[in-house]
C-alpha cells in the first residue's frame, strides 16, 4: 500500500531534502509552501499524513494545524526549529500528533512517519467517498467544506451505505444497523430516514443519492 504525505514547507533546500527521502521510501509526496497550498492539496487529494513546519509565510503552523483537523482529521508532524518545551505542547495541543525539532536525522523522520502511519492504520477516524467525508468519531458528514447537519441515525445510515462502495445493502440489514435491532417487519423508520437523509444531499447539492434497488435493498449512487 502506498501512503501520501504532505510536505509543507517553505525552505526549499529542507523539501528537497525530505521529499526525496520519502521517494525512497515508495511515499507519494505532495508539496505545498504556505497554508493555502496546504489546504488546496488537502481539498483535492487523500492526505494520510502532513508534515507541517510550525513558521510559514501566510499562516503559523498551529492555526493551519487546527484548520486540518477540523475540516479533514489528517494526522500532522509538526517540524519546527523552536524546540522549547512551550512550541512543542502547543503543537501538541493543536491536534499535532508528533514532534520533531530541527535539526533532525532523516532516518529519525522517517521512524516518526512510519509509526504515525501504523497507529493511524488501528484507528480509521474518517471514511470518504468522492468529496464526500464522515467524521466517525464526531459523527458530522461533510460534502466539501459544508456540514450536512445529519441526525445520529441518519450519519449511521450514510456510512453503512458508503462502507458498502455502492453495493445493494437489504433493508433488514440496514435497519439493523442503524437501529441495533431487527424491524420485526415495520421498516417504515427506514424509510423516513432514507427520504430524510435524500433531501439534505441535494439540499447540500452532493449528486449523491440513496436508491432503492429492485425493491429490495438501498445503494448510494451519483445521481
Amino acid at each position: 500500500m502506498s501512503y501520501t504525505i504532505l510536505l509543507v514547507e517553505d525552505n526549499p533546500f529542507i523539501m528537497d531534502i525530505n521529499r526525496e527521502a520519502l521517494l525512497m521510501e515508495d511515499y507519494t509526496v505532495l508539496e505545498a509552501t504556505d497554508a493555502r497550498a496546504c489546504m488546496e492539496q488537502l481539498a483535492k487529494n487523500e492526505v494520510d499524513l502532513a508534515v507541517l513546519d510550525i513558521m510559514l509565510p501566510d499562516s503559523d503552523g498551529l492555526t493551519l494545524c487546527r484548520r486540518i483537523k477540523e475540516l479533514y482529521g489528517t494526522p500532522v508532524l509538526f517540524l519546527s526549529a523552536l524546540g522549547e518545551n512551550e512550541q512543542i505542547v502547543e503543537g501538541l495541543r493543536a491536534g499535532g500528533d508528533d514532534y520533531l525539532p530541527k535539526p533532525y536525522d532523516i532516518g529519525v523522520l522517517l521512524a516518526r512517519i512510519e509509526a504515525r502511519l501504523r497507529s493511524a492504520r488501528h484507528t480509521k477516524r474518517f471514511v470518504s467517498f468522492g468529496d464526500l467525508r464522515l467524521d466517525t468519531v464526531s459523527m458530522i458528514a461533510r460534502y466539501k467544506e459544508n456540514d450536512l447537519l445529519l441526525t445520529q441515525k441518519e450519519f449511521i445510515l450514510l456510512l453503512t451505505l458508503v462502507k458498502n462502495g455502492g453495493f445493494r445493502v437489504s433493508k433488514e440489514s440496514l435497519y439493523r444497523a442503524v437501529w441495533g435491532a431487527d424491524p420485526g417487519g415495520n421498516l417504515n423508520a427506514l424509510y423516513t430516514a432514507v427520504s430524510r437523509l435524500n433531501g439534505k444531499l441535494e439540499d447540500a447539492d452532493t449528486g449523491l443519492r440513496v436508491s432503492l434497488l429492485r425493491g429490495e435493498g438501498y445503494a448510494l449512487e451519483r445521481t
